[in-house]
């Protein structure tokens, strides 16, 4: 009865503040019409033919060879990417949470590590491996004399996707590992249980759900991936790139977007077991802070291997990307190994760089603050208040996070240069730079809610009600007390969002148009060309840009930051 009468009350609160009616009406709307609507289209385009509904374009795409023969390599390259991502990833954890490492050299590595996928494009270590490993490669060729190593095909693809990926499992790990109270395995090593024991029968139990929820994102995150079999994946097709080949080499609109619905109906099914049943379980398991400190493992026996195996492949991966400046400073790779700074030259007089990065920089910087801005209004909607539509405004925002990059883009192309919007409302948006801006607003949204969500979980009730009591409306409580107290989220889901936008590909490489130059699609055409050198150039001066604005962001947050101050009077 209380439960209702509190629920009423919302309501009439709700009803009587046409800002924040005006906001979530807005919001449903855009959630709508920029990530729905592109989706229905596919599915549409899919079952829809001059003769009505039919299923012959699936009927037509399974029966091609090519087709199952991606289907079978993407769920093939994602499950050893998953477990051998979540294996990794664990291992790094395990080390940094239970061994007794002091020294700040391996600290700074993990650190390092956890970092570069973030800061870097998504494609930058399959120019390392072809580098390194390839015909030409420096370890193959020149250390081995190996002459004819092909490094193209499955094994390139996963040994590439599980290093980019597993510095993510890592950081999930390290956040459940630290959660589980050590009293728990205390007793069991009291008991007189191995440490080994104690493991099998204790903390991995424990972890489980977490597990399960690291293989499963990094699942998702593999067989949605464009950039990296597009590079490295030589003859060994995934259903990414056989939708793009499909749209931009054999000009089938419909046989492009009934693939795009199968790959979007299997990242789908694995994101919707992953956020309703494994994170809700991980979360359950693993409540609350550890109530005690840690003992740390101190046994030698056990201590150095850990830390030996880690580092080696912390040093392996940072290896692999520092050989891209590398390849941007020698004249040729493979070959002629003298320094020369004629790629960074190159960049800027013969293959338009300051317009790509005017353009990537532009664009990422307009896509940003709309961004954080959204997610912090997302958020705020989905903890703090009560109303019919948050449900869809949640799931609708998360959602993107389940749709692959190339689906997204020919979801676009289909709605909004021939749908509804196409021949109406918005028909001067495709082929624009505001088309681009969505798409990254699209892409980074769910990354931004979720840490705003995680924020304002944290801020008392209390100190948005006392604002209301003396009179202030919505939009002043949420700009004068509520923006400022997670000003330290926005500020991370600002970079966060631009880092993501200036390193996008796979969502907008079918969407860019002459009029608009961004620098991974320069560096995907260079590298697919077999021009290494100036790909590496202008990787390694997007690295820079990027690096460069994380550490502006911690130092902001560090120095101006006024959540900070909230949580130490809390």
């Amino acid at each position: 009865m209380a439960k209702s009468q509190s629920a009423t009350l919302d309501r009439k609160k709700l009803m009587g503040d046409p800002i924040m009616m005006t906001t979530i009406v807005l919001l449903v709307v855009l959630l709508t019409v920029f990530i729905l609507y592109p989706l229905a289209i596919l599915l549409v385009d899919s079952v829809v033919s001059e003769n009505g509904l039919t299923l012959d374009t699936f009927k037509r795409i399974f029966e091609m060879g090519s087709f199952r023969r991606a289907i079978t390599n993407t769920l093939k390259v994602g499950f050893l990417v998953g477990i051998a991502s979540s294996l990794i990833g664990l291992l790094f954890a395990y080390v940094e949470v239970y061994v007794n490492v002091r020294s700040k050299f391996i600290g700074g590595l993990f650190k390092l590590v956890s970092m570069l996928p973030v800061v870097s494009p998504p494609f930058v270590l399959s120019l390392s491996m072809i580098m390194l490993f390839g015909k030409a490669g420096i370890i193959t060729r020149f250390l081995l004399h190996i002459y004819d190593n092909n490094v193209y095909g499955f094994w390139g693809i996963s040994i590439v996707q599980t290093l980019t990926f597993f510095p993510v499992c890592y950081m999930m790990f390290r956040g459940l590992l630290k959660n589980i109270d050590p009293s728990l395995e205390e007793a069991a090593r009291d008991m007189g249980a191995t440490r080994l024991k104690v493991f099998t029968s204790v903390t991995f139990p424990l972890i489980l759900p977490g597990l399960g929820n690291a293989f499963l994102v990094t699942f998702i995150e593999s067989i949605a991936d464009f950039a990296n079999p597009m590079i490295i994946g030589g003859s060994y097709d995934t259903l990414a790139t056989n939708i793009y080949l499909q749209i931009t080499g054999a000009y089938d609109k419909q046989g492009a977007a009934a693939m795009a619905v199968v790959l979007l109906t299997i990242t789908l099914v694995m994101f919707v077991v992953q956020k309703f049943y494994l994170e809700a379980k991980s979360t359950a398991t693993l409540s609350g802070k550890a109530s005690r400190e840690r003992m740390l493992i101190s046994d030698k026996s056990v201590k150095i291997p850990l830390i030996i195996l880690c580092s080696t492949l912390a040093l392996f991966v940072i290896m692999m990307y520092i050989c891209v400046p590398f390849g941007a400073l020698f004249k040729t790779w493979g070959y002629d190994f003298h320094l020369t700074f004629k790629w960074f030259g190159q960049v800027f007089t013969r293959y338009k760089g300051f317009k790509a990065f005017k353009d990537s920089f532009i664009l990422s910087l307009i896509a940003a603050p709309i961004t954080a801005l959204l997610s912090m209004i997302i958020s705020y909607l989905v903890v703090k208040r009560k109303f019919k539509a948050k449900g869809f405004i949640e799931v609708v925002s998360m959602l993107a996070m389940a749709v692959p990059g190339t689906v997204l883009g020919i979801g676009y192309i289909r709605g909004f240069s021939g749908g509804i919007f196409g021949t109406g409302l918005l028909q001067g948006l495709y082929g624009t730079g505001a088309i681009l801006v969505i798409v990254f607003i699209v892409r980074s949204l769910p990354t931004g809610t979720r840490s705003g969500i995680a924020a304002l979980r944290q801020i008392d009730k209390s100190i948005e009600e006392s604002a209301y009591d003396m009179g202030a409306d919505s939009f002043k409580v949420f700009m004068t007390v509520t923006l400022p107290l997670i000003k330290d989220s926005f500020l991370s889901g600002f970079v966060t969002a631009f880092v993501r936008s200036i390193t996008a590909i796979s969502a907008i490489i079918l969407l860019v148009t002459p009029s608009y130059l961004l620098i991974t699609v320069q560096i995907n055409e260079l590298a697919e060309k077999g021009s290494y050198g100036i790909a590496c150039a202008f990787a390694t001066i997007l690295i820079i840009i990027t690096y460069g604005s994380v550490l502006i962001m911690n130092f902001v947050i560090k120095h101006f930051g006024t959540s900070r101050h909230y949580k130490a009077e809390n």
